[in-house]
């Protein structure tokens, strides 16, 4: 009997994409270990030091903003690869800055790769793997991602204890900012050994190129019915343009899109993330304590991205959010508190209670927008839509870089927690009314789906009906 697909040759294609995750999560991590000493070393007001950290977003909007265009153009794979080189650059160019300027540069550089990565890599994987385990695959990204982080925690928190705080000041932070080349290298290498996406080289008239890849994942039956549906659906498409995506049906698609992104990242992981040591060290951690503390936190984020990988594609995408939030929801609730009461126990609790809302991320709105984004949006302008929608996930990651440290200056962190919890109850409440379930359906089929609700809507003049938990 023949083989459904290619299983080892499909994990090679989402492991190297994928592996665009780990270079985001590098990043994501080690300014956090870094900040401290950049900002005794300079001197950073509040407003700086959330600059030095979010001006990689910067970066990483134009890239996204351009991914779609030049991987429509150039191939997902080839856009890929500039977004290595692009990172490795970075990583050498924060470890040998000699001044604020010049840091801030290298990251700039560093969010062009990035951004590219960011936008493409879930798109390259989502139009490679086969249906059935769509979900699994994309979640690859996240994984990646989340295995940045861990890893890089852990990084800091051996750079911090290798010397004196005199020799962190001086080289520390370099040697943090400089293990970023490690990640961009393997990139890059694995890069060379997967295929274009088929969706590409069909769009691009490589029929021959393109079929032979997907009998390589799918095996010759489904890569038939698979070729058949993406011909169809770009033979209907030819003579459509991204205004597609204001009409009705994909223009709530793009609204679905665009409010995943910003949910991804608003809802406070990323102020966790970027912050952590410092949010630790105003609890009472000290002597590199916090750095630990942090490391336990990413820690949590690996084993719960994992199990939130086995969930995706058996309990669904809807059902998964809508229980992630509602937790994130609480947890927050009590981070705040944690600060606003002050117990004698807070060190422990605040640990307990950041493990809780991570977990909960992880299994939620950590690495189902990254999956559905792709998934929601037809072949023609799937690149361009991932684009559009990711400018505004990196737009929204830009604030919580910038304002976190402002707020928290300013309002304090009892405040800073609860305002996200509340943003949390308002993504539960996006995702009870307003997400589709796409478990188990095809691109093509998410495409007719919208055009399906576009036709209702203009017909009955009804809103769209939407799946149930």
């Amino acid at each position: 009997m023949e083989k459904k697909h290619s299983f080892w040759y499909v994990i090679l294609i989402a492991a190297a994409a994928g592996m665009g995750g780990l270079l985001y999560g590098f990043d994501t991590a080690v300014i956090s270990g870094a900040i401290g000493y950049l900002q005794e070393l300079y001197n950073l007001s509040p407003a700086m030091e959330g600059w030095v950290i979010s001006c990689v977003m910067i970066g990483g909007v134009i890239g996204v903003a351009a991914s779609g265009f030049l991987s429509d153009r150039f191939g997902r794979k080839n856009i890929l690869v500039i977004a290595a080189i692009f990172f490795i650059i970075s990583a050498l160019g924060s470890a040998f800055a000699v001044s604020v300027t010049m840091l801030v540069f290298a990251r700039i550089l560093g969010g062009f790769g990035i951004g590219f990565a960011s936008a493409l890599s879930v798109t390259y994987i989502s139009e490679c793997a086969p249906p059935a385990i769509r979900g699994r695959l994309g979640s690859m990204y996240q994984l990646f991602t989340i295995i940045g982080i861990c890893a890089t925690f852990y990084i800091n928190y051996g750079v911090a204890n290798s010397g004196t705080h005199a020799w962190g000041l001086e080289l520390g932070w370099r040697w943090m900012l400089g293990y970023g080349t490690i990640p961009g290298i393997i990139f890059l290498f694995l890069l060379f050994f997967i295929p274009e996406s088929p969706r590409y080289l069909y769009q691009k008239g490589h029929d021959q190129e393109a079929y032979k890849t997907l009998k390589r994942i799918n095996g010759e039956e489904i890569a038939k019915k698979e070729e058949k549906e993406i011909k169809t659906s770009i033979e209907m498409e030819k003579s459509t343009s991204v205004k597609e995506l204001v009409k009705p049906g994909l223009r709530m698609a793009l609204g679905v899109g665009i409010f995943l992104a910003l949910f991804n990242q608003v809802i406070g992981m990323n102020a966790v993330t970027y912050y952590g040591p410092d949010i630790f060290r105003s609890i009472g951690f000290e002597n590199n304590t916090e750095f630990l503390a942090t490391s336990i936190i990413g820690s949590v984020q690996v084993v719960f991205t994992i199990v939130g990988i086995f969930l995706i594609d058996s309990l669904g995408r809807k059902k998964l959010m809508a229980i992630g939030s509602a937790l994130m929801a609480i947890f927050m609730g009590l981070i705040g508190s944690v600060f606003f009461f002050n117990p004698a126990n807070a060190g422990i609790l605040l640990i307990i209670f950041i493990a809780g809302f991570t977990a909960a991320f992880c299994v939620s709105m950590g690495p189902i927008p990254w999956i559905m984004i792709p998934e929601i949006f037809p072949n023609h302008i799937r690149a361009k839509a991932v684009g559009i929608a990711t400018i505004f996930l990196w737009g929204a990651n830009w604030a919580i870089g910038q304002f976190t440290p402002i707020l928290i200056n300013n309002m304090g962190s009892t405040f800073t927690f609860w305002m996200f919890a509340v943003i949390n109850v308002i993504c539960f409440t996006f995702v009870m009314t307003i997400v589709p379930e796409t478990k188990n359906k095809t691109l093509e089929e998410i495409g007719l789906l919208w055009k399906e609700k576009g036709k209702d809507k203009s017909t009955t003049n009804q809103q769209p009906v939407n799946d149930s938990l």
